[in-house]
Parts: C-alpha cells; structure tokens; sequence
C-alpha cells in the first residue's frame, strides 16, 4: 500500500419518515427526501406476514429502525442502505414458522 491512507466508505443516516410494506417491496422514506426500496423476499418474516402484521409496525431506535412487534422482526436503516437483507439461519425461520403455524 505504500502509505496511502485507505479510503472508507461512510454512511450518512437519516431519519425514517415513513414506511410502506407491499406482497413484494418494503419502501422507507427518510426525511432527507431518499427512498429505499428493496424486495420484501430480503426479510423472510415479512415475506410470510400477512398484510395486517406488516402493517403494524413501529418506527424505533430514535429514528433509524423499524419494529414488527407481531412479525419478532426489527431492520435498521443501515443495513437498508447498506443492502444488507437478513442474517436468519434457515433452522430459525423454520422454528419460527412452525410456531406460527400453532397460532
């Protein structure tokens, strides 16, 4: 590398202003006017929600996340902006499934 200073990627974050989940997009707006879209299939828990528990939601973390309290699922804006879909093993979205399905 020679001494030269390695050059870091950062992430400015803003603010969540609203949220909309779709059967195929999860939509965040953020109060700087930027909207992130990513496919819903990125978050399996929403995947398998249904219109009423997506819809419940709470934006959480001061601002910069997102709360489905009957779904057990919480995103970060971070990882939105960062592309990140989610890290559930197979073995637990199975547990989890499985338990909705004796609901």
């Amino acid at each position: 590398m020679n001494g030269t200073p390695s050059a870091a990627a950062t992430v400015a974050l803003a603010k969540i202003s609203r949220v909309v989940v779709s059967d195929d997009t999860l939509s965040v707006d953020l109060e700087d006017g930027r909207t992130i879209s990513v496919p819903i299939g990125w978050y399996p828990r929403l995947a398998h929600g249904t219109p009423t528990e997506r819809a419940n939601f709470q934006i959480a973390g001061a601002g910069y996340g997102i709360h489905w309290p009957d779904l057990d699922e919480d995103i970060g804006i971070e990882g939105l902006l960062l592309g990140r879909k989610s890290t559930e093993s197979p073995s637990s979205l199975k547990r989890w499934l499985e338990n909705r399905e004796r609901r």
